[in-house]
């Protein structure tokens, strides 16, 4: 029978005025486009937040921080720290894209003003989870190659966190509305998908059910454009070199954006408890005969979450202190 957890959510995720939720966020930004939109969100709430660091997933990971770093130092917040997981660019295969070459890497050619820290991704989550046990909601939003790497290294650690919430799968809804199908952030690593799926933690998937369809619409992006602060200007900068670089990449799906907005407003989900696990092909199955291992959400007010997060987005005046 399905079940709305739609109040377990809000009770989880409330955050204490008087503290607010740590959070690390790892992904692969340079990729698609809707990881700087996330990122974006996450520094426009840190009312909420209190960001620990962010780490950069799959592929070209020295890529990935770099632009990590730039977009931190234009908006004033160079003090987050910014974490690299393994290269995986030689043994990532299957996939639709060369992981090792991204047309946002451009926008950070040459930038060294700041740099990621040298303590690896996977040394700074499983320091962290294991210094602040049941308080930190730990995102991954791409290909999960640290996480596998922390659970290899110790099977229990994914246990420690308050919540793992993942930009993973497709349950019931595949790409472009049509029948569920292997999700990249699955496809890209399936034996370390498999591993996450096992790992006994707090697990709340955001699959294509809730994402796929949610995107950023030209008078949003036309907004965006004119706002002119540095945040916007390095959204922009990053939206023209994604745009139209893969024949994929026309439209601005806010995948990982979702998963952020989960955190903040889980009254606009809903969400269904199920034991999902990953077959040998990268599909996310549903066993009926096991108890839930995870909840994953199923329906979402795409027209208000976009609402809120690009009001965030456009509300902020940040600004680099200059020297």
């Amino acid at each position: 029978m399905r079940t709305l957890f739609t109040f377990a959510l809000l009770f989880l995720f409330t955050v204490s005025m008087a503290q607010k939720q740590k959070i690390i966020f790892d992904c692969d930004l340079g990729g698609d486009i809707d990881d700087a939109f996330a990122v974006a969100l996450l520094l426009t709430s840190q009312d909420e937040f209190e960001i620990m660091g962010f780490c950069m997933d799959h592929g070209n990971t020295a890529g990935r921080g770099s632009v990590a770093c730039k977009l931190l130092y234009e908006t004033g917040f160079e003090n987050i720290p910014v974490y690299l997981g393994r290269n995986t660019t030689e043994i990532t295969t299957g996939t639709t894209e060369n992981p090792g070459v991204e047309s946002q890497f451009l926008w950070s050619e040459g930038f060294d003003q700041v740099k990621p820290q040298k303590q690896s991704a996977v040394d700074f989550m499983t320091e962290s989870l294991n210094q602040h046990p049941g308080e930190i909601i730990l995102f991954t939003v791409g290909p999960v190659s640290n996480i596998g790497d922390m659970i290899d290294k110790d099977p229990s650690i994914l246990k420690k966190a308050k919540m793992v919430v993942s930009m993973f799968g497709s349950v019931n809804v595949g790409y472009g509305g049509g029948q569920p199908c292997p999700e990249y952030n699955v496809y890209a690593n399936i034996e370390a998908s498999k591993k996450l799926m096992n790992s006994g933690a707090n697990l709340f998937l955001v699959p294509l059910d809730v994402t796929d369809h949610v995107i950023v619409s030209d008078k949003y992006l036309q907004a965006i454009a004119m706002r002119q602060t540095p945040l916007t200007d390095a959204l922009c900068a990053l939206y023209s070199l994604w745009y139209r670089h893969a024949d994929w990449a026309t439209t601005p799906k806010m995948f990982d954006g979702v998963a952020v907005g989960m955190a903040l407003w889980p009254e606009l989900v809903e969400t269904v408890p199920a034991f999902i696990y990953i077959d040998e092909k990268g599909n996310t199955l549903i066993d009926t005969h096991k108890a839930p291992n995870c909840v994953y959400g199923s329906k979402i007010k795409s027209d208000e979450f976009l609402d809120k997060m690009c009001r965030r987005i456009l509300m902020q005046n940040f600004r680099r202190t200059m020297n």
